[in-house]
């Protein structure tokens, strides 16, 4: 079990060009299986790839456990093979013309572990993977779900300090992704190894990830737990990408624009102490919103306005409904719309906790909470 420590890591391709990362500072304690989310291009698999030596640091310092591995000041890189790191690339990375045995086996041969302790080893990683079975064939007479197991095994097996995992899901279908998540799950319980996991999928990082560290443009938005960064996203940037549906954004510009959702959005946070000059925009995720027919009671800690439906999607297990204030659209996600019709007029209702106030240059604005009591606003 081992932690991980970056200070002010800056990587760029070429001297003088952009960086890829910027100014990366992340602790990641022992244990830990953080996930690195971002878009394309936000620098998240280079993050990984610099952990792993496979990269060298433009300036900054990495160390991995009690060992300094790169430290451009003193002239310090420790080459990846001697980091005691295990890694799973995107496309598996198997030897073709091994067998899925070998495969594994390779690793401890280059560790130079003893023969009988190499049989133990590669026996207790195929059935802890289920893939004993399989372990005659070649790489390309098995799944790819199988596949992954084999590249997971194949790491596992020498015994890593840290585990490193660029995208490895991204190749299977959904649902030999869920089962893959499982197992990684699992794993992670069973090894107690430090997990780095990339990926832009942000449901896999928030169903794997003990902690998130959300990247954008080269640079860290923001680190926590999974539900910190769903409910109380540090940035813009945060709350628009991580979302299953996107939250919906409204700017104050907009907001005065349209008087009835003006006063609605200042009903909600009426009870907190904050300047509204400084407020930029607010979000509210769709999933908070709820939804009343006419004539039906809304619980007074809730802000409503009368709303329109424009319509009534179908999503499977959910229905994506289609909003109307005032000529503003909005939308919210709802399991049942029994009572819901299109052209009907509701009252949509939030609450202060789900009300997300960002400042004019995108920072997130903490408001009171709960909210105690608003005034309801309705035409």
């Amino acid at each position: 079990m081992t932690n991980i420590n970056i200070q002010n890591a800056n990587k760029a391709y070429s001297k003088g060009g952009p960086l890829a990362v910027a100014d990366l500072n992340l602790d990641i304690p022992e244990s830990e299986f953080l996930c690195l989310l971002g878009p394309s291009g936000c620098g998240k698999s280079t993050t990984l790839r610099m952990i792993a030596g496979l990269e060298n640091l433009t300036s900054g310092q990495i160390q991995i456990g009690n060992r300094v591995v790169d430290a451009t000041e003193d002239g310090i890189f420790v080459p990846a093979e001697k980091r005691n790191l295990g890694m799973v690339f995107q496309n598996y990375a198997l030897w073709p013309h091994m067998s899925i045995k070998e495969n594994i086996e390779f690793g401890l041969k280059i560790k130079k572990v003893a023969a009988t302790e190499r049989q133990t080893i590669i026996e207790k990683v195929l059935k802890t993977l289920g893939i004993y079975q399989f372990k005659d064939r070649y790489p390309s007479e098995v799944s790819g779900g199988q596949q992954q197991r084999v590249a997971l095994a194949r790491m596992i097996a020498v015994s890593p300090d840290v585990i490193l995992l660029d995208e490895p899901l991204s190749n299977l279908d959904a649902k030999l992704r869920l089962d893959m998540r499982a197992e990684l799950k699992r794993i992670h319980t069973e090894l107690g190894s430090t997990f780095i996991f990339v990926t832009h999928d942000q449901w896999e990082a928030m169903t794997l990830a003990t902690t998130i560290a959300v990247m954008n443009e080269g640079r860290l938005q923001q680190v926590g737990p999974p539900e910190d960064i769903y409910d109380r996203p540090a940035n813009r940037f945060v709350a628009e990408f991580v979302g299953t549906l996107p939250i919906n954004i409204l700017e104050t510009s907009d907001l005065a624009k349209n008087p009835l959702l003006n006063d609605w959005v200042k009903a909600i946070w009426a009870d907190a102490p904050l300047d509204p000059a400084k407020v930029g925009s607010v979000g509210i995720r769709p999933e908070t919103i709820e939804l009343f027919a006419q004539g039906v009671a809304v619980p007074e800690e809730l802000a409503s306005c009368s709303a329109t439906i424009l319509d009534l999607v179908p999503t499977g297990g959910n229905w994506i409904v289609e909003l109307s204030i005032d000529g503003t659209r909005l939308f919210a996600l709802k399991r049942q719309v029994d009572a819901l019709s299109i052209g009907a007029s509701v009252h949509m209702a939030i609450g202060l906790r789900d009300l997300h106030i960002f400042d004019t240059g995108g920072d997130r604005i903490t408001a009171s909470d709960p909210i105690h009591k608003c005034q309801n606003q309705e035409e």
